[in-house]
């Protein structure tokens, strides 16, 4: 299916948005996702479905500065 991630169109089989973080090969820390605008806590990935056409933003916490 397709979604967008930080919007770029995007291919994926992911049906939930933990296998998508899997798929990515995200980091355990240090990541945020929500989709359509809305944060979903990482204990809540694995439950939270995605369907053709939804929008994922992912953040990534960087140090520095």
């Amino acid at each position: 299916m397709e979604i967008k991630i930080n919007d770029k169109a995007t291919q994926t089989k992911a049906a939930t948005l933990q296998e998508l973080a899997d798929e990515l090969s995200l980091p355990v820390k240090g990541v945020a996702m929500a989709v359509g605008n809305k944060m979903v806590r990482r204990e809540e990935w694995a439950s939270t479905p995605l369907t053709n056409g939804s929008e994922v933003i992912i953040i990534k916490a960087v140090c520095g500065g």
